[in-house]
């Protein structure tokens, strides 16, 4: 893959199994909800019975938002380990029909591919509990340097950084795409990810391995381990990089030195499930950043993205976003 694409990312290549529950259940099974729980596979098993009703689609952070991406008819490319078994085809197949490259290799050994268990309740809110299987072998040999050069940004998931490999395929990811004069962003993923990784992360902004920083509320604040968001938000602005802060329905703030905008969100009839808004607040942003449009522009977009995604089950766009985004005067 040497040809010049708008995105690329780089995460935990996961099919997600989607289903209804409420909050009795999540107490029972002791999920905490709201979160990613990380479970093996004995636990995946016994959640995967308790889910008649599931919905199946491929997923995984990364690959959601470079899924919307090129819906939003930007060019686009994925890196993520799957196995060579049902779950690994299912994966491949469905990423790579939304026009999305994936080239990687399928891993022929070791365990299988990985599943995220999705149960969401009444009020839309989703709580993972994630099987990594052969996502957590991604090395620093998947990361293909001609993919990487020709990515005008790279964008990486702090999910990557619970395993040792992972964690040098990103920071060699970083070192090739800025050798290329492009840039490299990260999404914070979980606040319980910012817990166990904090001073890496900190390290990460502080020392320009990323450029471009996404948090939610939760994530900011526990970044910088305070309560007090205006609080967190001036110390963001502190890093001299630039960062997206999202806000559920009230919105995102673009956060750089000079200044911060706030940007509303977009409104909705519904909240179904919020699972992948995230992900898709960063596909609009990172497609207008591509293409050099205003940060205001690239957030409206973005939540634009996210309005459509938690207006239905599943984490990947039901109504073409680029369509979508004209409707709205959105012009990419």
């Amino acid at each position: 893959m040497s040809d010049k694409i708008d995105i690329l990312g780089i995460g935990n290549a996961i099919v997600d199994v989607i289903g209804p529950t409420d909050d009795a259940f999540l107490v029972r099974e002791a999920i905490l909800k709201g979160a990613m729980n990380l479970i093996d596979e004995a636990r995946a098993e016994h959640l995967l019975q308790q889910m008649p009703h599931a919905l199946t689609i491929s997923g995984g952070s990364a690959a959601n938002t470079t899924v919307g991406v090129a819906d939003l008819g930007a060019s686009a490319a994925y890196i993520g380990k799957v196995k060579a078994d049902a779950v690994g085809a299912i994966f491949s197949k469905d990423i790579r029909k939304t026009g999305v490259r994936f080239d990687v290799d399928y891993a022929s050994e070791g365990p299988a591919s990985a599943r995220s268990f999705i149960f969401v309740t009444p009020d839309g809110e989703r709580s993972m509990n994630t099987f990594l299987g052969a996502c957590q072998n991604l090395n620093p040999a998947d990361v293909d340097d001609a993919t990487v050069k020709g990515a005008s940004i790279t964008y990486l998931e702090g999910y990557l950084w619970d395993k040792p490999a992972a964690k040098e395929a990103f920071v060699k990811a970083s070192i090739i795409a800025h050798a290329a004069g492009n840039r490299v962003a990260i999404t914070l993923s979980d606040s319980f990810c910012v817990d166990r990784f904090r001073a890496e992360f900190l390290g990460l902004i502080r020392s320009k391995i990323v450029d471009v920083v996404f948090a939610n509320e939760a994530e900011l604040t526990s970044l910088y381990e305070t309560e007090d968001f205006e609080k967190a938000v001036a110390q963001m602005q502190q890093e001299n990089c630039l960062a997206i802060v999202t806000r559920s329905e009230l919105g995102s703030l673009v956060v750089e030195s000079h200044g911060v905008i706030a940007v509303p969100a977009f409104p909705i009839k519904h909240l179904v499930d919020s699972t992948g808004a995230g992900d898709l607040f960063a596909s609009g942003f990172l497609t207008g950043l591509s293409r050099g449009k205003p940060h205001e522009f690239s957030a409206r977009l973005g939540a634009l993205a996210a309005a459509e995604v938690i207006q239905h089950v599943g984490a990947r766009p039901q109504t073409n976003l680029r369509k979508l985004a004209h409707e709205h005067g959105l012009m990419i």
